[in-house]
């Protein structure tokens, strides 16, 4: 496809310093989010140990987003602005979207958490998200196809009655947060550009409890499901290598 950069083995390894900065906070917000938490103080945690491992934040100042992180409650999708009046409460959910350059390569990774005790239903969208992002990783191999990766997310969140949002996607990642292609979460097994050794994509899930519609709060960022229903958000960078997927953003 157009456009998509392939990366060396040295070029691979620096997105994965990168991606290892992006776990390590990730694990720190997730140890700390609990009831009586903001998502205000989550993000300025964020920014505080990112300053501490040396690396820049991703999602500051791009398009004009005022935060580090992304803190998305309940039924928004993405792109929850974090603020001081965003409380966590028992039986949350809490996905966390966060980016990092380091040395001049971007990591991405998100994953939703159950902030204390959470519904029966709720447990479910998180657990069909987190797995269908397994399945996705599962297909990104050499001569693969796209769709392939698309149609593992679609396939298994449709078949447990979830559906997947369609207005944003997944992309190639390197020395921009958002590169080609996009990788959307459905598709056609089959179809697409065969995936070659060097590419490194991005792939988040992001998975609705009732229908697929978004709609974006006055703000001009925060997505919320149209329904009102929940929706869970997971998201692992990933280089596609002779060896099978080299999952970056995980230890």
């Amino acid at each position: 496809m157009k456009g998509i950069q392939l990366k060396s083995a040295a070029q691979i390894a620096k997105l994965r310093e990168a991606n290892l900065v992006v776990m390590q906070v990730l694990d720190v917000l997730a140890a700390a989010a609990a009831p009586g938490v903001s998502t205000w103080e989550l993000d300025q945690l964020a920014a505080k140990h990112l300053k501490h491992l040396r690396a820049e934040p991703a999602f500051l100042g791009y398009r004009g987003y005022p935060a580090v992180l992304c803190a998305s409650v309940n039924n928004t999708i993405v792109h929850g602005i974090p603020r001081k009046d965003i409380v966590l409460k028992d039986g949350d959910i809490l996905s966390l979207d966060f980016g990092a350059f380091k040395d001049g390569w971007c990591g991405d990774s998100a994953r939703t958490l159950e902030i204390g005790r959470v519904s029966p239903q709720a447990h479910a969208l998180v657990a069909a998200t987190r797995e269908s992002l397994e399945k996705a990783l599962e297909q990104c191999v050499v001569g693969r196809r796209l769709g392939d990766v698309s149609w593992a997310v679609q396939s298994h969140v449709e078949a447990r009655g979830f559906s997947v949002v369609r207005q944003f996607a997944g992309h190639g990642i390197g020395r921009h947060m958002h590169e080609p292609p996009q990788v959307p979460n459905y598709g056609e097994a089959g179809k697409g550009p065969r995936l070659s050794p060097g590419m490194v994509l991005a792939v988040e899930p992001m998975v609705n409890q009732g229908g697929p519609d978004v709609v974006i709060e006055e703000d001009g960022w925060t997505a919320v499901t149209k329904d009102g229903s929940l929706s869970a958000h997971f998201e692992h960078s990933v280089a596609i290598t002779e060896n099978g997927p080299m999952v970056l953003s995980r230890a």
